[in-house]
């Protein structure tokens, strides 16, 4: 297998189609977390959790069946089949055969433009996806290419690595990537199964730490995913239906009172805009919060985890991995309420991602291909490749 270098990176990194990017982002991130697991044995690194992290979100990028999802919910019965001939639209329904009620449907579903939200959600997470690899795996590439073939332990030259990174906190300071860096390494020339699983999930975590923190912005902009005004579509939905459009000129205030109730439009207005602002906020969120991993299994990242800490990491010795696991673990050694009601919360986001990789750093699912070799070699070639991905 190649091993990925500083190159690649880069010319990944600056490709524009997003699909392709993203497709090609996955298998570099397998591709280094293949190389470091040679050296420190079958335990997942960073890597290995940014492969299925990176190949679910190129769901949303490529914003697979979320259009024709969301369709189906805003157009479907009842909600719009009630729109009756205009002018009377606007005080009675109508039969669910009118045809103005189907071509209320095809009105409503243009001046929703509810795919927009899948659009901002998809470059919203393409943005991220490529950040993030520009950067954290940028640094693995350099740091598989100076350190990993060392037979023994050399101090100044992982010091040296590390000192190329930039001082301080996240989101602009690296201070985390160093000191992750410095326990990867310490793991390749670490013999107890113990201690080398406490410098792996301290680096993932460091790492984990500093990623979610740098990809806050991209994160709450692809959830915020908001639909037009109700108001505003009901007005549009009156001008593109009635007959006579300056009918909708008049004050929706006096029609109101002449009626004595909200007008019909109006209501088909709220109630379409409802179910679309609530079906693309579900799904966004489905989506975002979903990692698949091989052979079909899945996480929901909003669920308490069940899976139990491996042995080696069921109780936590190391002083310095403590201290960082209880910054961001407010259960520490339970799964308990690791769950993220919101994606959107950093530090929920970071509890259900610390009890994750404790939690997973040991299985084997996390450690098969996320490709096909077939569809490996067309990604090679810049195409997507057919089949699932």
């Amino acid at each position: 297998m190649p091993i990925p270098t500083v190159a690649d990176i880069d010319r990944i990194a600056a490709r524009a189609d997003p699909v392709v990017r993203n497709l090609q982002i996955t298998q570099c991130y397998y591709e280094l977390s293949a190389r470091l697991i040679e050296r420190t044995g079958p335990a997942a690194n960073w890597c290995t959790y940014a492969t299925w992290a990176s190949k679910q979100a190129g769901q949303t990028i490529r914003k697979d069946d979320l259009g024709q999802t969301l369709k189906r919910v805003v157009t479907s019965p009842p909600a719009l089949n009630n729109v009756g001939p205009m002018p009377g639209a606007l005080a009675a329904p109508a039969a669910p055969d009118d045809p103005t009620a189907a071509a209320a449907n095809a009105t409503l579903w243009e001046l929703l433009d509810p795919t927009a939200p899948f659009d901002r959600a998809s470059e919203a997470v393409a943005r991220g996806n490529r950040k993030v690899f520009a950067e954290i795996g940028r640094i693995f590439a350099a740091f598989a290419a100076t350190c990993l073939d060392d037979a023994t332990p050399d101090e100044v030259k992982i010091a040296a690595f590390c000192a190329e990174l930039r001082p301080g906190p996240p989101p602009d300071g690296q201070e985390y990537l160093r000191r992750a860096f410095a326990r990867y390494y310490a793991a390749l020339f670490t013999a107890d199964a113990k201690a080398r699983a406490e410098h792996l999930f301290f680096a993932n975590l460091a790492i984990g730490f500093h990623e979610q923190t740098r990809l806050q912005p991209e994160i709450v902009a692809a959830l915020d995913a908001p639909i037009p005004d109700a108001s505003r579509v009901a007005l549009q939905l009156g001008a593109a239906l009635l007959p006579y459009p300056r009918l909708v000129a008049l004050p929706w205030l006096y029609l109101r009172r002449l009626l004595g109730r909200p007008l019909l439009v109006e209501q088909i207005a709220a109630a379409a805009v409802a179910r679309a602002r609530s079906a693309a906020h579900v799904i966004v969120t489905e989506h975002l919060m979903t990692i698949t991993l091989a052979g079909g299994a899945y996480l929901r990242l909003g669920r308490d985890l069940k899976a139990p800490y491996p042995a080696t990491l069921a109780r936590i010795d190391d002083a310095e991995l403590a201290a960082l696991l209880a910054t961001v673990d407010p259960t520490p050694d339970a799964v308990t309420a690791s769950g993220a009601d919101d994606w959107g919360d950093l530090a929920e986001r970071l509890h259900f991602i610390a009890d994750m990789f404790r939690c997973y750093q040991e299985s084997p699912l996390l450690l098969e291909p996320p490709f096909a070799p077939d569809q490996v070699a067309v990604l090679g070639t810049g195409q997507v490749p057919i089949g699932a991905l």
